[in-house]
């Protein structure tokens, strides 16, 4: 087995864990439920949730990581008491990683192929209907899409080829600086927008009578509740082991809890600074911000048609969205690729190679999902192959993945709540405090399988 690698730079680790966290759930999906409940008393809502679900997993993730110094491949077999199948889940992690993936890269390729589109002019000119009609035209080519997908699998693994230090960490620093900086732009051009006021005040201005009822006056408090509960869970990325991964890579300066709020931190900033950007140009345009993939794909570009130097503005929207989307890829692929190394003593440059080819085979059944197998509908009327795969790892692999991390860090039949606390609370910095035991023992493990319940609830009978 290869020497274990470590980050050059704390910076190097706070990046690449929180590229790992930023995706299109911060930059897609976060202003779309934003605008579906209700604006700034959602954000409130959320940011509440976020601090009381999900950093404590994410210091139990990053803690499993570094007490055991491998990823998911190993490090319950390090941690666990003898005689224990803690191990078993190893398996179900690493597919989770692998089935994000087999969309993601997918989409991922989307955003490239739109960051050219939108460079060269495709929808100069365009109405609405022609613009939708670019992204129809999209689904029906699979051929374009196993192309940019195909593009999205080279640039992740030859990213990790590299290694951790001289790849993943030197190229994720420069595509998240790059990120905040166009973010940052974007947010001020969207600022100054005639009309986008109205937007910036229903987005900052917490109205609680948008919580409670929706636009018809129907009471939804309690589907609002859980709607930033499982924002706030889910932005993470926890509970398939590759917030841990990075855990193994850190040495044991600072303490965890400080180290998993500065993640948090930077991965929420993304997500409200997209609502920044989406917010007021919705409304200086007179849309709305919460029509799902259309937004992006849609929505969006025909916004970006109706500004003064719309095609600037909207090719590096695109290229912002490629790097959130991107940063998480190349996070994802190291968790897989660290697995092989540590699961079979793999070399790098064979993880790399087999899994190269196993992810863009793994890929294709969602690029053909849009077309030659479209007539497969898994989840119903309407459906294809990655709402398939979502729903596995986001209401099911996600959930259960971080109920195990949690159970396995506070039960004394897994690694124990004093190991937990010791590895959390070694090195300087914010300490996890021993007075939450009995929340996260009892309480925060029913809440994560209520998240998971009502998943299927909202999925199947809601």
């Amino acid at each position: 087995m290869e020497k274990r690698e470590t980050f050059s730079s704390r910076l190097g680790f706070l990046l690449i864990s929180a590229g790992c966290a930023i995706g299109l759930g911060n930059v897609w999906r976060f202003p779309y439920i934003t605008g579906q409940y209700g604006g700034g008393a959602f954000v409130l809502i959320y940011l509440l949730f976020l601090v009381i679900l999900g950093l404590p997993v994410m210091v139990m993730e990053l803690a499993v990581g570094r007490g055991s110094q491998r990823s998911i491949a190993r490090s319950f077999h390090v941690l666990e008491p003898q005689g224990t199948k803690w191990h078993w889940y190893s398996w179900f992690g690493i597919a989770g990683n692998y089935l994000l993936m087999m969309f993601y890269t997918v989409i991922a390729g989307w955003l490239l192929l739109y960051c050219l589109k939108t460079a060269r002019g495709d929808f100069v000119g365009l109405d609405a209907d022609g613009v939708a009609g670019q992204f129809g035209q999209l689904m029906g080519e699979p051929g374009i899409m196993t192309l940019f997908m195909a593009l999205v699998v080279l640039i992740g693994m030859g990213v990790c080829l590299q290694g951790l230090q001289n790849g993943v960490e030197r190229i994720t620093k420069v595509m998240m600086i790059c990120l905040l900086v166009i973010m940052a732009v974007l947010a001020v051009r969207s600022l100054t927008l005639e009309g986008g006021a109205e937007g910036l005040k229903f987005y900052l201005q917490p109205n609680f009578k948008n919580l409670m009822y929706d636009a018809e006056g129907k009471w939804r408090l309690g589907e609002s509740i859980f709607a930033a509960m499982g924002q706030a869970f889910f932005t993470l990325s926890l509970g398939i082991g590759a917030i841990a991964v990075f855990g193994s890579y850190i040495g044991r300066q600072y303490a965890l809890a400080g180290e998993a709020l500065r993640i948090g931190i930077l991965d929420t900033f993304v997500a409200f600074v997209a609502g920044l950007i989406i917010f007021p140009a919705c409304s200086a345009f007179g849309v709305a911000p919460n029509q799902g993939a259309s937004l992006i794909f849609i929505t969006l570009p025909n916004i970006f048609n109706e500004m003064p130097l719309g095609q600037l503005w909207g090719a590096l929207f695109f290229v912002f969205l490629s790097f959130a989307a991107l940063s998480t890829v190349i996070a994802v692929f190291e968790n897989i690729i660290s697995f092989a190394m540590d699961m079979w003593g793999w070399s790098r440059k064979k993880a790399v190679a087999v899994n190269l080819v196993a992810i863009f085979l793994l890929s294709m059944p969602c690029v053909l999902g849009f077309n030659l197998w479209s007539a497969f509908q898994p989840m119903g009327p309407g459906s294809n192959i990655s709402d398939l795969e979502d729903f596995i790892i986001s209401n099911n692999l996600l959930p259960l993945g971080s109920l195990v991390y949690l159970l396995f860090c506070v039960s004394s039949k897994g690694w124990g709540w004093k190991n937990f606390l010791s590895e959390a609370n070694t090195g300087s910095g914010l300490k996890f405090p021993n007075g939450v035991r009995l929340y996260v023992s009892y309480i925060l493990p029913l809440i994560v399988l209520f998240i998971f319940v009502m998943g299927y609830w909202n999925k199947f009978v809601g």
